[in-house]
């Protein structure tokens, strides 16, 4: 998967895609309109940042590209690539379970604390279009 070389933009099926880890020094673009919110991207080879309406959404170490970034009522998902692995960060619902999934395997339910935040470990290694879902886990 390439870079994103806009740094954000909008795919046809309403989904964003976002970020450009070749870049060596650390680029933004805020204000960024996209269904009445507004967003703001940083990015670069050591690290990825989206944020909606000033509020964490999303954030890689070290940098990646995000393809397809969809957010529902029930979680996210997304496919990513880069160089090699990341450690992902996304802002969710405070506590809250969600059952996780990376290229296509269970990775177990992960629980956010106060601040909402859950953290995945993704192996990327070169590997293009790795799928990453997080989703509230049922009662």
């Amino acid at each position: 998967m390439a870079a994103v070389k806009e740094l954000i933009r909008v795919e046809a099926d309403g989904s964003i895609s976002f970020g450009d880890y070749e870049l060596a020094s650390k680029t933004k673009l805020k204000d960024f309109n996209h269904q009445g919110d507004l967003y703001k991207v940083k990015t670069f080879k050591e690290i990825t940042k989206l944020e909606r309406n000033d509020l964490f959404v999303y954030e890689s170490v070290p940098g990646t590209a995000v393809q397809n970034f969809q957010v529902s009522a029930d979680g996210v998902e997304f496919q990513v690539s880069g160089p090699e692995d990341a450690q992902i960060t996304l802002g969710m619902e405070e506590d809250t379970e969600y059952l996780t999934e990376v290229d296509g395997h269970e990775s177990g339910r992960i629980k956010t604390g106060r601040g909402g935040k859950l953290v995945l470990s993704v192996e990327l290694g070169g590997k293009e279009n790795v799928s990453v879902k997080a989703v509230k886990a049922q009662a």
